[in-house]
């Protein structure tokens, strides 16, 4: 990427970080913290839903420090039970486990001088968030099924997709650790909060897929942008990149129209549920109440979630059944790991 002169608005906030794509203040914002932090060794929590970037913007703090010429190793923390997790993050000696046929080097061995990037912080057990913790302090640890202490230089950057002090306050996720962790928080905005880059990531993507699949489509109907820019997103960057994928293979044509969008892009059919936070109750009641959906009164005890539990349960019930109850497929279309799926079907008793 050609890199080009600061303009005087510029010289606070910085330019667009490499791989980023944005200009409005909500992502100006974003690189003038990720450039600021990534100068320093502390911890970084990195906050926002499914799909807003938090892995490239883990790179960037990398990339831009004085480690940008070490490793950078990603562990997605939800897509492993927890002995293996324990194994992947620290290693384990021959003979630890069935299964451990030889000696195996841990991520954070693997990322000494460097950063380790933990996607989905959250999914990690009580067990597992000790050793974290012990890590992030002490910086040393040992190999499962070992007793010698291995130190390590490695920079931690975490990232979350749920509210950890939600999850703290629910003792689902230690408070020291939340702590140690959140010394730098970098909060990555929904694309709906910030509808102004739309064109600018649109433009972005056409180039890519255009390139990628030997295709030219360079224009955008006035009415499509249109319908992008008042989309709610709710799977972010990462489902507009989807679309505009999947519009530039389909084009008969130069330009992507409304009818190469899908129809809930058209507002046509409602978006899919995400994990927006409900913050109006008595809207969700109400719209319980259209759907079938009643529950008790206003004033029983944990009304809030009991309501959010029912949804949750038909919402997977229903995304099962269209799955034909694969796990891994529902899972991917849930926005949630396997393992919190497993465990959401056992809770709700949904098993068969």
């Amino acid at each position: 990427m050609t890199q080009v002169p600061l303009r005087r608005d510029q010289e606070e906030t910085g330019p667009p970080i490499p791989g980023l794509i944005g200009s409005g203040p909500a992502m100006q914002e974003v690189y003038r913290i990720t450039r600021q932090v990534a100068k320093s060794n502390a911890s970084v929590l990195l906050l926002g839903e499914t799909g807003t970037g938090k892995e490239l913007i883990s790179k960037a703090i990398h990339v831009l420090s004085h480690r940008g010429s070490g490793p950078f190793v990603r562990v997605n923390c939800g897509a492993l039970a927890e002995n293996l997790l324990e194994s992947e993050l620290f290693g384990h000696v021959r003979g630890s486990f069935t299964g451990a046929v030889n000696n195996r080097t841990g991520r954070f061995e693997a990322a000494h001088t460097g950063t380790v990037f933990l996607d989905e912080i959250n999914s990690t057990t009580a067990k597992l968030q000790v050793k974290l913790l012990r890590v992030l302090q002490e910086h040393e640890f040992e190999r499962v099924g070992d007793t010698q202490t291995i130190r390590v230089d490695t920079r931690v950057v975490a990232a979350s997709n749920r509210d950890l002090l939600e999850e703290v306050a629910n003792n689902r996720f230690r408070e020291d650790l939340y702590y140690r962790l959140n010394v730098v928080t970098i909060f990555l905005p929904p694309l709906r909060e910030r509808r102004e880059d739309i064109p600018e990531l649109v433009g972005h993507f056409l180039k890519v897929y255009n390139e990628a699949n030997n295709r030219h489509v360079p224009h955008v109907d006035h009415e499509a942008m249109e319908a992008l820019i008042a989309y709610s997103w709710p799977g972010n960057v990462r489902e507009l990149q989807n679309y505009i994928e999947r519009a530039v293979v389909l084009a008969p044509g130069d330009e992507l129209t409304c009818d190469l969008l899908p129809e809930t892009v058209l507002g046509r059919r409602p978006p899919r549920i995400g994990r927006q936070r409900v913050a109006d109750l008595e809207t969700l009641t109400s719209e319980l109440v259209e759907y079938g959906l009643e529950t008790a009164g206003p004033q029983e005890d944990n009304l809030h979630a009991k309501i959010v539990s029912r949804v949750e349960r038909e919402l997977i019930a229903q995304v099962m059944a269209a799955c034909d109850s694969v796990q891994v497929k529902a899972a991917t279309r849930l926005g949630i790991n396997r393992n919190t799926l497993h465990k959401k079907l056992k809770e709700y008793g949904l098993e068969k």
